[in-house]
């Protein structure tokens, strides 16, 4: 038997996904997008983009599960999911944090995903999943378009993996998989996404998924004339 909108079997794969994310309070996440939205709107479709990535993350067969929250829970986290906060810090010292707070409660190989790239399917979850699991991979990632990464995933806590990596940068992604070549890790690596930071990049991923919660949020927000330039092809921000 397989599971719907899944191509594994109904046994999980042995590996705990976790989310790294911010609660999606006005002010404080997807500012990039504003204007044309407002901070409140910004908000609205950063709640939608987690939506669809705790979905899809929730319908992948996996056996453990975590959101690891920067902020509050809110009406938008699903109940059955395991909330572990973020530790303070830098970006790389909050990765790290949260692959060794999630792999002290579950241990298992750990699949890290940001909630920026809500048009990923259940089948890339699965896919990297086994690969941690059934491949002879150390490590799996996935690149993004601007440089950085989408996704980090690796059989367990490894000290150092994020050290030397500069941040936010269209260097990100590189510089990550050299760090993990330096450390004897042997990467597969995942399909390049699009990450959600600026206008240009919310329309493209919406008009590439438009059957998701953020492109419905999206186009309720933005002038109805954007519809026409995504039409016409987004270029990058």
């Amino acid at each position: 038997m397989r599971q719907q909108g899944s191509t594994w079997a109904v046994q999980p794969i042995p590996v705990h996904v976790i989310v790294i994310a911010k609660a999606p309070v006005p002010g404080r996440v997807k500012t990039r997008l504003c204007p044309p939205l407002t901070l409140e709107q910004a908000a609205f479709v950063a709640a939608a983009a987690l939506t669809d990535t705790l979905t899809t993350v929730t319908n992948a067969s996996v056996l453990e599960r975590t959101i690891v929250l920067d902020g509050d829970p809110g009406s938008w986290l699903p109940s059955h999911l395991r909330v572990i906060a973020q530790r303070s810090g830098s970006f790389p010292e909050r990765l790290a944090g949260a692959i060794a707070d999630a792999f002290a409660e579950a241990p298992l190989p750990i699949l890290l995903i940001g909630m920026d790239t809500p048009q990923v399917r259940v089948r890339q979850i699965e896919t990297a999943a086994s690969w941690l699991v059934h491949d002879d991979a150390d490590a799996v990632l996935g690149l993004a378009e601007d440089g950085g990464f989408w996704v980090i995933g690796t059989k367990q806590p490894i000290p150092g993996m994020f050290e030397s990596v500069e941040m936010s940068t269209n260097r990100t992604g590189r510089q990550q998989l050299a760090r993990l070549a330096s450390l004897g890790l042997q990467c597969r690596m995942l399909p390049v996404q699009r990450d959600v930071d600026v206008l240009a990049d919310a329309l493209a991923v919406a008009h590439s998924a438009p059957d998701t919660h953020f492109a419905a949020a999206l186009w309720s927000c933005v002038p109805s004339s954007f519809s026409d330039f995504t039409s016409q092809g987004v270029g990058h921000g």
